[in-house]
């Protein structure tokens, strides 16, 4: 465990953040040393993947080295930081892959290392080429900004295998440390609405009117029968998947979103769960159905639009400057997803603070989920507001301080 540094005191003019990263980053690479198989956790905005350019510079000359990452959005940011940090001679040893290519390009070629971006993504299909990789005594070096939460999952053992984690630096010990800007996230508890106004219309075409609460009453009820092993056609983990898409679709979170958007006085960053909900919050999005996606990612990041509504693509490999809120409407319980969505707005100067609002149903497992994701951030940054409504549009918003 990689000890945090101290933060500078008042009387002391703090070092500039990006010293202070470079610092950190000599003190990673210092106690990776030459091992075979490591690991790096450093929450995002610390620069991990520089860490794995700078190991790449220390390798012996000529050797072949391979960079595998769940998806090349993640991988065109290793050419872009290697032009920009002077190591662009590097590029000519280093191949690139997703994880879905992986096992085909390590059984084609041998490299001397192996670099696992996000290596969190690993699945038991990777396994035997990696075996195969240690077995001809090549290198690997994991890098992630969310390690596996348990050591006993798919994801864990092979993380614990492959890249041991020899390094971890959380997102509190960088904020703590002047590395990264400090952040509050604010949870919105909505009320489910009991107007009979929502309308669900099944696979086969049937459309019920019902409520948003009458709703989850059912899924709930049909999920706990079948756990009680009670008479159900459907599985539990169905009947899991069907209740969370529900409490996905319900429009209240949707209206609350807009509303909340709209009382912001800086640029606002929407996680949404599908298209058509991010084409409802803004008229800028960003997905993989938009082929202006990209023109608005620029718009966005100069300040020229005030919003951009996007669905998972940002959650992973891109980094916003200059942003300041953010507004999450599902959090999944998985703090990985959590923390690459909070991470987006850890860009900031260390002065500065980052809000992020999560939205969740009071009195649902939506507020289950939300606790779980924010399980690894410090408490002391989060709070609670209540919206109590049942309005057709949003819920009066209470103050924030």
């Amino acid at each position: 465990m990689l000890s945090p540094f101290v933060p500078a005191t008042p009387a002391a003019a703090p070092p500039a953040a990006a010293a202070r990263k470079q610092a950190l980053q000599d003190q990673v690479l210092a106690q990776l040393g030459g091992r075979q198989l490591a690991g790096v956790a450093l929450t995002m905005g610390l620069g991990k993947t520089l860490v794995g350019l700078r190991d790449m510079a220390r390798q012996p000359a000529g050797q072949p080295l391979l960079v595998a990452a769940p998806t090349r959005a993640i991988l065109d940011a290793w050419p872009q930081e290697a032009r920009k940090f002077g190591l662009a001679h590097l590029l000519e040893r280093i191949t690139f892959t997703t994880y879905r290519s992986l096992g085909k390009v390590l059984a084609a070629g041998a490299f001397h290392k192996l670099y696992l971006d996000e290596c969190h993504a690993l699945k038991e299909s990777h396994a035997p080429g990696l075996q195969a990789h240690v077995a001809r005594q090549g290198h690997i070096l994991g890098l992630t900004g969310t390690p596996p939460a348990q050591e006993r999952s798919e994801k864990g053992r092979l993380v614990a295998t492959y890249c041991p984690i020899l390094v971890d630096y959380t997102t509190d010990e960088a904020v703590l440390a002047g590395l990264l800007n400090d952040y509050r996230l604010v949870v919105h508890r909505l009320p489910l609405r009991a107007v009979r106004d929502y309308a669900y219309t099944t696979k086969a075409g049937q459309t019920y009117i019902t409520s948003e609460r009458e709703s989850y009453q059912y899924w709930t009820s049909r999920l706990a029968r079948a756990e009680a092993g009670g008479t159900e056609p459907l599985p539990v983990e169905t009947l899991r998947i069907l209740r969370m898409r529900a409490l996905m679709d319900y429009p209240t979170k949707g209206h609350y979103m807009r509303y909340l958007a709209g009382q912001q006085t800086e640029k606002v960053l929407l996680f949404t769960c599908t298209q058509q909900q991010a084409a409802q919050q803004s008229p800028h999005t960003y997905h993989a159905g938009n082929k202006d996606s990209q023109q608005n990612l620029a718009l966005f990041n100069t300040g020229q639009i005030p919003s951009l509504a996007c669905v998972q693509q940002l959650s992973e490999g891109i980094s916003l400057p200059d942003l300041r809120v953010g507004i999450i409407w599902h959090a999944f319980g998985n703090e990985r997803k959590a923390a690459q969505r909070i991470g987006r707005l850890l860009r900031l100067n260390p002065e500065e603070t980052a809000t992020v609002h999560l939205l969740a149903y009071a009195d649902t497992i939506d507020e289950h989920w939300v606790a779980q994701a924010l399980a690894a951030f410090d408490p002391a940054k989060i709070s609670y507001v209540e919206a109590a409504s049942e309005g057709p549009e949003a819920p009066p918003m209470p103050a924030i301080g």
